[in-house]
C-alpha cells in the first residue's frame, strides 16, 4: 500500500497538482472514515506543508464555504464519491463539473488518492493503530 501511496504522489506531480490538494483528499476521506491515526498524520502534513488551520477548521463543510478553489472542490466531490460509493455514485452532471476543472490524469490520480486513503484507513482502524501524544500541547510536527 505504500508503493501505491508513494506513486500516487508522483503521478500528481506529473498531472499538475500540488501535494495539498492530495492532503485535502486524504483528510476528507479520513474524516469520512472516522480514521484518528490517518486524521492526525495527513493533518500534521497539511499544516507542515503550509495548510491553513481556518482550512482544515472547515474542511467538513467544504460545500458551504468559499475558501477552497474549483480544483479542490472537484477533488473533494470525486474522493466523497470513491469513500461514500455505496450512498451516492458520481452521477453524470457531477462528473461534468469535476472534468471542468480537473484533466483525465488528474482525475485519475485524485480517484486512485481515494482509493489509497480508504485502504490505509480500513487498516488503520482494523489495527487499531493509536496516535502518539505530542510532548507539547498543540505542536504541529511529529508527535
Amino acid at each position: 500500500m505504500t508503493a501505491v501511496a508513494v506513486e500516487v504522489g508522483a503521478q500528481a506531480v506529473d498531472a499538475g497538482l500540488d501535494r495539498s490538494i492530495i492532503e485535502l483528499v486524504n483528510i476528507r476521506v479520513s474524516q469520512l472514515n472516522r480514521c484518528a491515526f490517518c486524521l492526525d498524520l495527513h493533518t500534521r502534513r497539511a499544516l507542515t506543508g503550509g495548510e491553513s488551520t481556518r482550512r482544515l477548521a472547515v474542511l467538513p463543510a467544504w460545500r458551504e464555504v468559499t475558501v477552497f478553489g474549483d480544483r479542490e472542490r472537484a477533488a473533494l466531490e470525486l474522493a466523497e464519491s470513491v469513500t461514500l460509493s455505496t450512498q451516492d455514485h458520481l452521477d453524470d452532471r457531477t462528473y461534468a463539473a469535476v472534468r471542468s476543472h480537473l484533466t483525465d490524469d488528474q482525475v485519475s490520480v485524485l480517484t486512485w488518492a481515494a482509493i489509497a486513503i480508504n485502504a490505509f484507513n480500513r487498516v488503520s482502524i482494523a489495527s487499531l493503530h493509536q496516535i502518539r501524544p505530542s510532548p507539547k500541547p498543540n505542536q504541529v510536527g511529529p508527535g
